[in-house]
C-alpha cells in the first residue's frame, strides 16, 4: 500500500481513473486519499477490525459509507455490487502469468519488455484454444 500513490502518480494526469481495486491491505488515509485526488473511485474492503474515521476529508467520509454499506448489508452483498470479484479474476491471469517463470531472464529493459510481450502472448493463445466457440442456432 505504501507504494499506491507512486503507481498512480505513474499514469498521465490527462487519463481518467474509473477504479482503483485493492484488498484490505489498502485500507488507509494515504490510499484513498490518492486515490480520490486523482478522481478515482475506490474499491477497497474494509478490514474486519475497521473502525469509522473521522471525517476531516473527503477520504474519510468515501470510506465510512463503504463502512456503513458493509455493516448495514454485509462484506459478501457489498462485494457483489462494488464489482471487488473482479479483482480475483485479474489475480488469476497474474499467477497465470508467473507460471512461466518468476524471474525475468534479460537485464536490457527493451529485452525484459520483449520477455514479457512474449510471455502475455503465449498466455493468450493457450486461452484462446481453451475457450469455447458459440454459435447462435435461432
Amino acid at each position: 500500500s505504501p507504494v499506491l500513490p507512486d503507481l498512480l502518480d505513474q499514469i498521465p494526469p490527462d487519463e481518467q481513473i474509473g477504479t482503483v481495486t485493492g484488498d484490505g491491505a489498502f485500507d488507509t488515509r494515504r490510499c484513498h486519499a490518492a486515490i480520490l485526488e486523482r478522481g478515482g473511485t475506490a474499491v477497497i474492503p474494509i478490514r474486519k477490525n475497521g473502525r469509522r474515521w473521522k471525517e476531516d476529508c473527503p477520504a474519510a467520509r468515501a470510506r465510512n459509507d463503504t463502512l456503513r454499506t458493509t455493516q448495514r448489508f454485509g462484506r459478501a452483498i457489498w462485494k457483489r455490487w462494488s464489482g471487488y470479484h473482479v479483482r480475483s479474476r485479474i489475480e488469476a491471469r497474474m499467477r497465470c502469468l508467473k507460471s512461466f517463470g518468476e524471474r525475468i531472464a534479460s537485464r536490457d529493459p527493451d529485452r525484459q519488455t520483449a520477455e514479457i510481450h512474449v510471455r502475455i502472448a503465449l498466455m493468450n493463445r493457450f486461452n484462446a484454444l481453451g475457450t469455447a466457440e458459440i454459435e447462435r442456432v435461432a
